[in-house]
């Protein structure tokens, strides 16, 4: 029965003007701008009826004058409070990632085409209450930054958004909904904990050198060998008759895999996502070459933040649709 009367989700999209969610930029045509009078405009109304009764009791010609005057006052502040809304584009920046836990930086761009300024516009998420006051000014751009809490990882859509004004007199309230099409990546929460330590097996989960390194010259030794006849000092043996190798200066390349199946069992997968989460940004820190297997997907060993952004990014969509 309660279902039978809950909106029809059609239906309510018809009311608002929209389908959501709303790809590029949206204009607020004056059929999605509601304005109804809000608690000082309804009592304005009964005062203008008491003294429209007074000033036809006693046949007061200025009581009239007053009365429609102030009406007319009202009726104007009326059409400015819509005009204030109506037209306006609205569109949606890019949101950069967050962690579990924090807030998501969503920002909304009010273009103002029109050549008078639109003050006082109160922009609010819909679904955390989370709200901003900015005024547009004439032929301008203005900036709505709204802190969206972001509890669970995953992809966080902005949701419903109300713009709303009561300017002039604050007598009348006009309202418009606008859902547009962005997102944000929730990383999971990062647990703090030591990599893995060292064995002679790079997927294991621990750190294997690979060569030594071969940035700067350092000097020469004695050859043995497993020494690369690549690295022999050929001139300095034409003028000696000894084999010495070269050495060169340079952190060596190192491998380190961060792996879900190596994972303590009684973890779940929530958990077990955090620490991973953590390592990578430990790994990330110390400038090491490190990958990714997860159960279904691996990343190859890399470094940098576009490499560091992948793989959050995998673990943050993990098991999701």
């Amino acid at each position: 029965m309660l279902r039978a009367l809950r909106p029809n989700p059609r239906l309510l999209n018809w009311f608002y003007g929209f389908t959501p969610p709303e790809r590029g930029a949206i204009l607020l045509r004056q059929r999605r701008v509601y304005i109804v009078p809000t608690r000082l405009g309804w009592m304005f109304a009964a005062t203008l009826g008491l003294l429209l009764l007074g000033s036809i009791n006693y046949s007061l010609a200025l009581g009239f004058v007053l009365t429609f005057a102030l009406a007319g006052t009202g009726f104007a502040g009326m059409v400015h409070t819509a005009r204030n809304l109506a037209l306006l584009t609205v569109s949606a920046r890019r949101a950069e990632a967050v962690f579990a836990g924090e807030r998501a930086q969503f920002r909304l761009e009010l273009e103002n085409r029109a050549p008078f300024d639109r003050p006082a516009i109160l922009a609010r998420h819909v679904a955390s209450g989370v709200q901003m006051v900015v005024h547009v000014a004439a032929h301008s751009v203005a900036e709505a930054a709204l802190a969206v809490p972001a509890a669970r990882r995953g992809r966080l859509a902005l949701g419903r958004v109300m713009l709303e004004t009561r300017f002039p007199l604050g007598l009348f309230r006009a309202w418009s909904y606008v859902e547009p099409d962005t997102a944000c990546i929730v990383y999971p929460r990062p647990e703090r904990s030591a990599l893995p330590p060292s064995t002679p097996h790079a997927t294991a989960g621990a750190v294997r050198a690979l060569a030594m390194g071969n940035d700067d010259f350092a000097g020469l030794r004695g050859f043995q060998r497993s020494d690369s006849p690549r690295h022999v000092a050929w001139k300095a043996y034409a003028r000696s008759d000894r084999l010495l190798t070269k050495q060169f200066a340079g952190e060596a390349a190192a491998e380190l895999w961060l792996n879900w199946s190596l994972l303590a069992a009684d973890l779940d997968a929530e958990a077990r996502l955090s620490r991973l989460t953590g390592w990578v940004l430990d790994a990330q820190r110390r400038g090491a070459r490190y990958g990714l297997r997860l159960p279904g997907r691996e990343i190859a060993p890399g470094r940098g933040d576009a490499h560091r952004a992948a793989c959050l990014q995998a673990l943050a969509l993990y098991g999701l649709p």
